[in-house]
C-alpha cells in the first residue's frame, strides 16, 4: 500500500491510527490539510455541509422530522457559505497529485456554489452525476417536485493534466442492483443507488449518510490499487470502508467527537468480521 503521508507536528491535530492503512484525524478540515505535504494524494472525496438547517422538516419512516442536523450545518449566508467552499476546495488542490480528482457530493443547497468555485481555482470538471435514490422520501408539504437525487461533481486539477478512468470495469463490472445500468454498456451520468440499508446504521447515524455501494463506485471508477483517498468531511467513515474493501488507503478529518466514534466502531467492525477483500494483514489495528 501507499505509505501515509507524514503530516507536520501541529498541536491542534489528534492523530487517531486505525490500522497501517487507515488514519483518522479529529479537527478542522482546513487545519489538517495545511499540515498535508503538496501533491500526496491520489483522489478526494468531499461531502461538505449542505447549509440546509434552517428550521424546516422533512419525511423520515412516514413522520415529519426536523432537518436541523447542527450548527455545522447552519447557513452563514450565500457569500461566507460561498468562502468556505472556496477555502476548503483551494486546500484540497494543493494536495492532490497533479493525476488526482476529486468528487463533491451536495444538493442544490451547495452544489453549484461548490462548481462555481471549483472554475474559479482552475479546475477542470469531468463529469456531473446525477445519484438517483430509488427509495427517497416522499416530499411532505406536497408543493415541490420529491427530491430524490443528489449531484456529484468530477473534476481534475487542471484541463491539462491527465486522470485515471477505469472505463472498462465501470463499462463491464457488475452492477446489478442499478436499474439503470445496462450491462456490457457504457456506464452512464444516472447512478440509481438506493439510501444506506440498516445494516450501514448499527452503529449509529449521520444525517447525510452516503452508502457504501455509492463510494464503492467512485473509488473503482477514479482510483488503481494502493492509492491514497482523502475524506475532509469523513463523517460515519463510509469512505474508509469502501477503501479498505478495495485495497486503498484512507485518511479521514472529522470535527465532530460523535461522527469519529462512530466511524471508529464500523471500521473496527468491518475489520473484525473479515468483510474486507484485501490481504490478512488489514486484521491488525495498528498502534
Amino acid at each position: 500500500m501507499t505509505e501515509l503521508i507524514k503530516l507536520k507536528a501541529q498541536p491542534v491535530l489528534e492523530k487517531i491510527r486505525i490500522n497501517e492503512d487507515c488514519i483518522l484525524y479529529r479537527g478542522d478540515c482546513l487545519e489538517v490539510l495545511a499540515a498535508f505535504p503538496r501533491e500526496s494524494v491520489d483522489m478526494i472525496f468531499a461531502d461538505p455541509p449542505y447549509n440546509l438547517s434552517n428550521g424546516g422538516f422533512t419525511c423520515h419512516s412516514g413522520r415529519a422530522v426536523s432537518v436541523d442536523k447542527g450548527d455545522w450545518d447552519k447557513s452563514r449566508g450565500i457569500e461566507k457559505n460561498f468562502e468556505f467552499h472556496k477555502k476548503w476546495i483551494a486546500a484540497c488542490k494543493r494536495v492532490l497529485k497533479p493525476n488526482g480528482t476529486i468528487w463533491i457530493s451536495g444538493t442544490y443547497h451547495s452544489i453549484y456554489s461548490c462548481g462555481f468555485a471549483l472554475d474559479l481555482l482552475g479546475y477542470h470538471i469531468l463529469n456531473d452525476i446525477s445519484w438517483f435514490k430509488p427509495n427517497a422520501s416522499p416530499n411532505l408539504s406536497c408543493r415541490y417536485f420529491t427530491a430524490s437525487h443528489e449531484t456529484l461533481i468530477w473534476a481534475r486539477r487542471s484541463k491539462n493534466e491527465r486522470h485515471t478512468f477505469n472505463y472498462e470495469l465501470m463499462k463491464n463490472g457488475a452492477f446489478g442492483r442499478d436499474m439503470l445500468k445496462t450491462p456490457n454498456k457504457q456506464m452512464r451520468s444516472v447512478w440509481a443507488i438506493p439510501t444506506p440499508p440498516p445494516q450501514e446504521k448499527k452503529h449509529g447515524k449521520h444525517p447525510t449518510q452516503k452508502p457504501v455501494e455509492l463510494l464503492e463506485r467512485i473509488i473503482l471508477a477514479s482510483t488503481h490499487p494502493n492509492a491514497l483517498v482523502l475524506d475532509p468531511f469523513m463523517g460515519s467513515g463510509t469512505t474508509a470502508i469502501a477503501c479498505l474493501r478495495h485495497n486503498r488507503s484512507f485518511v479521514g478529518i472529522e470535527m465532530q467527537n460523535e461522527y469519529i466514534e462512530l466511524s471508529i466502531k464500523r471500521i473496527k467492525d468491518e475489520l473484525k468480521n473479515g468483510n474486507l477483500l484485501r490481504n490478512p494483514k488489514m486484521g491488525k489495528y495498528g498502534g
